[in-house]
């Protein structure tokens, strides 16, 4: 009698290298490197993903990390609203008393405004580069995470179609078994012959 793993359906355990291959359609050496590394991640059972948010402030330097704190704070209803105040006691002392330090039209704080404005616009685009690296990075990750799981659920689905198809397998070697007995039951009651009626 035939087994199952004799059967015609019965395959081998997935490899999960033939599966990056079914999924990427592509064989894995063909693959940019990033991909190529998802890819071997997921054969070796290793995970992908990772907190951005975690490593890429732990990475910054000092200069950096002071670039941010301001963009931070020039960006913020405090610094305006403190901006304002400091804007209207200028002109207001300069403009109330007799010995005012720069009168009208306030050319030193002209200047002052200038040269803040020629320092901050820098240190905001510098951290809004970071922070444009830091979705990029991020997106990376997502992507890579994304490939993994398509990897993952792929090997899911392989499983269960095998699965499927051993108990298909299992089943029709019972039917087979069930036809085999109920042929030879009726090969015995045929041999036998028809019993004598009784009296």
């Amino acid at each position: 009698m035939s087994t199952t793993a004799a059967h015609p359906h019965a395959r081998r355990p997935l490899d999960r290298r033939d599966t990056a291959r079914l999924l990427l359609q592509a064989e894995i050496e063909k693959l940019p490197p990033d991909e190529r590394e998802v890819v071997e991640r997921f054969i070796a059972r290793r995970r992908v993903a990772r907190n951005i948010g975690r490593e890429f402030p732990a990475s910054l330097t000092l200069g950096q990390r002071v670039a941010d704190r301001v963009a931070r704070i020039g960006g913020s209803w405090r610094f305006i609203i403190a901006f304002c105040v400091f804007l209207a006691a200028w002109m207001a002392l300069n403009s109330a008393t007799g010995s005012a330090f720069d009168p009208y039209p306030f050319i030193l704080l002209n200047l002052v405004l200038s040269s803040l404005a020629a320092l901050q616009a820098p240190v905001i685009m510098m951290s809004q580069n970071r922070q444009a690296e830091a979705d990029r990075m991020q997106a990376q990750n997502d992507y890579e995470v994304n490939i993994k799981s398509e990897l993952e659920i792929l090997q899911v689905h392989e499983k269960l179609n095998e699965l499927r198809e051993r108990d298909w397998a299992t089943l029709v070697d019972l039917q087979n078994r069930q036809i085999e007995m109920l042929q030879q039951l009726l090969q015995r009651a045929a041999d036998a012959g028809p019993r004598p009626a009784q009296p």
